[in-house]
């Protein structure tokens, strides 16, 4: 039965491992480049700001596309115009031409990721669907590592990663395109309802700005961390990397302790961890590639489980049949937070150091920390047996309301 569902999915698992590649690449292709090109950190932040923006858009704007153009005519369009981005910023190397390149690439990656989901959803077999959803996050993660690290072994001075990235880009449409089965259904929609949701959780609402701050802050800007330290370009793509698998490898002993006791205590003792990270960083304690790349890792465990826990804890309190509409509303959050946290970063870096950084993701992680502590006070726990499921998200940065509806019919089949 798996490998039978699998087959019917795995053109587009290898569409999607070809997006998430080329993501991988021009994410932090554009950082390194543009600090070889002598960029202030102010403006490679702003380059993380128009991803968030673009990709907030995204979400909110292609459901509707969708409904005017049919799937595989969007999905087309996305990819087409992701690698033309790549590519003029090729042509035009410039912080005033990236940003706004940044925020349209930002804007047809979550349109394409949408759109795949919403494929892979319908295609997948309701029995196989949660261990699909399983292998799909996977294989996400492991073509953005790889897309990533793929820049250690070439000259990011040239052009060459930015032709491959934009291939990759159009190798993606080639699944959907020669498909010969019928489109899906509509893709998700979700209404916003930030006052119901704040009702409902105000320590999801607030701790999910926070973490999109610091997480936005370190994915638009480790790159430049790394390189103003001092590492060489394969231990920036590692510094780059690491976190995220580390994350992803946290969330299974994370998601056992938050269903097993409160969730909230959880948040606040891998805050705890993010904000030691933070300390040693700030204090330039470690200096040595090798405990630097431990220290990123203790980092990226904390601060890439921090997510998925909030969602659970949100849809612990969440009214019967609400959970999408609760995931989306954290994903809009997570997005504003996403556009503060690397302008804020980015100018600090230029205003005091490259280890103000990890000031603006520790400041983060300190009012997170201030804040549940006083919800604890406010509100009781909720009991084990009334508790959601944990369900993984190993990067959230790239996430969409069309994975939270993947992930929630994924657990209803093999509930």
């Amino acid at each position: 039965m798996i490998l039978r569902s699998l087959a019917s999915v795995a053109a587009l698992l290898l569409g999607s491992a070809f997006l998430l590649f080329a993501g991988g690449m021009h994410g932090l292709l554009l950082p390194i480049r543009g600090e070889i090109e002598g960029f202030t950190a102010a403006s490679l932040g702003l380059l993380g700001t128009g991803w968030a923006l673009g990709y907030v858009a995204g979400c909110v704007a292609t459901p509707r596309l969708v409904a005017r153009v049919g799937h595989i005519r969007a999905f087309g369009a996305m990819c087409a115009l992701a690698a033309i981005t790549v590519l003029v910023s090729l042509l035009l190397v410039s912080p005033w031409v990236w940003t706004p390149m940044r925020g349209l690439s930002g804007f047809c990656f979550a349109g394409a990721a949408m759109i795949v989901e919403s494929w892979l959803s319908e295609r997948a077999g309701r029995q196989a669907r949660g261990r699909i959803f399983g292998i799909y996050t996977m294989v996400n993660l492991a073509a953005t590592t790889a897309g990533q690290f793929s820049l250690a072994f070439g000259d990011p001075s040239g052009f060459a990663f930015f032709v491959v990235a934009a291939i990759f880009y159009c190798l993606a449409l080639l699944p959907t395109a020669v498909s010969a089965t019928a489109s899906p259904t509509a893709l998700t929609s979700v209404s916003l309802d930030l006052p119901g949701l704040w009702r409902n959780s105000p320590i999801a609402v607030f701790s999910v700005l926070m973490v999109g701050m610091s997480n936005g802050a370190f994915g638009a800007l480790s790159a430049v961390y790394a390189a103003r330290l001092g590492l060489d370009l394969q231990q920036v793509a590692l510094f780059a990397s690491v976190p995220l698998l580390a994350g992803a490898v946290a969330q299974v002993p994370v998601g056992e302790l938050s269903d097993r006791f409160d969730r909230r205590l959880v948040l606040i003792g891998v805050a705890l961890i993010g904000l030691g990270a933070d300390a040693v960083f700030i204090t330039g304690a470690v200096s040595d590639p090798t405990t630097v790349l431990i220290v990123a890792a203790v980092f990226g465990a904390a601060v890439f489980s921090m997510y998925p826990t909030i969602v659970a804890h949100a849809n612990d309190h969440a009214p019967e049949g609400s959970g999408l509409q609760v995931s989306g509303g954290l994903l809009f959050v997570f997005g504003i937070g996403s556009i503060i946290g690397p302008t804020a970063a980015g100018f600090a870096m230029n205003g005091i150091g490259p280890e103000s950084l990890f000031w603006t993701t520790g400041a983060g992680h300190l009012a997170l920390i201030l804040f549940a502590i006083v919800r604890l006070r406010a509100r009781a726990g909720v009991a084990r047996a009334d508790k959601t499921d944990f369900t993984p998200i190993p990067l959230p940065r790239s996430a969409t309301p069309e994975t939270s509806a993947l992930a929630r019919r994924g657990r209803r089949a093999t509930a």
